[in-house]
């Protein structure tokens, strides 16, 4: 029994249905996260239903010692820790996934598909949750399930499972949740799948994530709307007070225009890894926008060595019906994106001395969502062994990404608790993950399957970098 028979195993679950099989019946259960504390009860009970009904019988049946837990945080999702220990002396891997999804949007799907159904169509499996994460997620434990086969049940250290039902809404209460279990979470390397590749042909390796800070300003000069007649020009419009403090915010071209905002630069390490990175250029990706954003940067190096402000939705007034009134009030809903080495804890207190420094002291500056940028160091030992893995497992020279662009939870699992992290997506960046058509690629998971095999086959073997790849803690 080898590795490569791990692999061949481990694809064949792609090619005899059984991966299409098992991720129908996840994609079933309409675990949507995002609906608020308001959401009616069926929604609350899917969410634990999907860990105890679905996950934990697939868990047990492999060797696992499973629990559930509620949330800290009330109205939050539940969680299951899964617990393989093989040999306490032995080192421990943490892996983590989510099975809550995003709103399920039935009436914008195209006809013929359904959120709640998996619907193939050549490449593509269609379905809410087939890219994030319940696709990623079983191609995970299938090809786990294959190397305990060929392993004769030992894997030669232990493996601990994570799965949270919040992703989607921020992920309530995983940080209070992972200092209440850390005994139970304590491990020596993080490895997970989550997020896209860089394009569908590339294996891609991330080592973190960008952080993010979401934010509202809003401009309330007077408690109603006057008519735009009777009142237009001895009135303060809110509109436009709050399209002016936006411009000093963010240039014409997505510059981001508070100094304090920034990242340093990005380091030469950093660069050099993202020398031959491609963005964008697949069948379903949006054509680049040249020239916008910090002048200067390759689109890699704007993606994820680089900070940006974003207006995420704005509003005033009735834009679907006008009328002849001066607003009452403004609103623009805003996001920062931002890398390693960016002064975030102060982010909100920056943004309010560079809008009172402009003239702006009339925009308030309302606080939301947020989570911390990470990256593992590049010289880590677990780096160039993942790579190595990932290339003997597909043939392909993988692409190492220093963090993804978007956001996840990493900050929980390297700051807090202390491991090196590394993240193996098996999705791609037009899956339209929190939209309408989300979908898995077919031939992605399969060539996923077979990297996680190898990952799970290497873990095992004399060289994986248990002691060097440590970091401080």
């Amino acid at each position: 029994m080898t590795r490569q028979h791990a692999i061949d195993l481990a694809r064949q679950d792609a090619d005899n249905g059984q991966l299409a099989t098992t991720l129908a019946r996840r994609i079933a259960w309409r675990t949507e996260s995002d609906l608020g504390p308001d959401a009616p009860p069926a929604t609350h009970a899917a969410l634990l239903g999907y860990l105890r009904d679905e996950m934990q019988p697939c868990l047990e049946g492999l060797g696992f010692q499973v629990s559930l837990h509620a949330n800290p945080v009330p109205g939050g999702g539940p969680f299951l820790i899964a617990r393989r220990i093989e040999d306490a002396a032995l080192p421990t891997v943490l892996t983590y996934g989510h099975g809550d999804v995003v709103n399920g949007q039935a009436a914008q799907w195209r006809e013929g598909l359904s959120p709640w159904t998996l619907t193939p169509e050549g490449d593509r499996w269609y379905g809410r949750g087939t890219a994030d994460n319940k696709g990623q997620h079983s191609v995970v434990l299938g090809a786990l399930a294959h190397v305990l086969q060929l392993r004769g049940q030992r894997l030669g250290y232990n493996l601990t499972v994570l799965l949270e039902m919040g992703e989607e809404a921020g992920s309530p209460g995983l940080a209070g949740f992972c200092a209440q279990q850390r005994e139970a979470l304590r491990a020596d390397l993080f490895l997970a799948s989550d997020g896209p590749r860089v394009h569908a042909e590339r294996p891609t390796l991330f080592l973190g994530s960008r952080g993010a800070l979401n934010f509202s300003l809003k401009v309330r000069p007077r408690p109603r709307a006057y008519h735009s007649g009777n009142w237009g020009g001895v009135l303060s419009n809110p509109a436009v007070r709050l399209s002016h403090a936006l411009a000093c915010l963010i240039g014409p071209r997505g510059r981001v225009l508070v100094p304090a905002l920034l990242p340093p630069t990005p380091p030469e390490r950093l660069r050099q890894a993202l020398h031959d990175v491609p963005i964008g250029g697949g069948a379903d990706d949006p054509a680049l926008s040249p020239g916008w954003g910090e002048p200067g940067l390759s689109p890699a190096e704007q993606l994820v060595g680089w900070n940006t402000l974003e207006i995420l939705s704005l509003g005033a007034g009735s834009p679907t019906r006008p009328v002849n009134a001066i607003p009452a009030s403004a609103v623009a809903h805003c996001q920062l994106r931002f890398v390693v080495g960016t002064d975030h804890a102060h982010a909100l207190a920056h943004l309010r001395a560079h809008l009172d420094a402009q003239g702006f002291d009339d925009v308030l500056v309302e606080p939301g969502m947020a989570c911390a940028a990470t990256r593992l160091d590049l010289d880590n030992p677990w780096v160039d062994w993942a790579l190595a893995s990932l290339q003997a497992s597909t043939g392909k020279p993988p692409v190492l990404l220093p963090n993804l662009a978007g956001s996840l939870p990493n900050d929980v699992f390297a700051d807090q608790l202390g491991l090196p992290t590394l993240w193996v997506p098996h999705s791609y960046p037009a899956c339209a993950q929190h939209a309408p058509n989300e979908h898995l690629l077919a031939s992605v998971a399969r060539e996923g399957l077979a990297i996680m095999a190898g990952l799970f086959w290497d873990l095992g073997e004399p060289d994986a970098p248990w002691e060097a790849g440590r970091v401080a803690r």
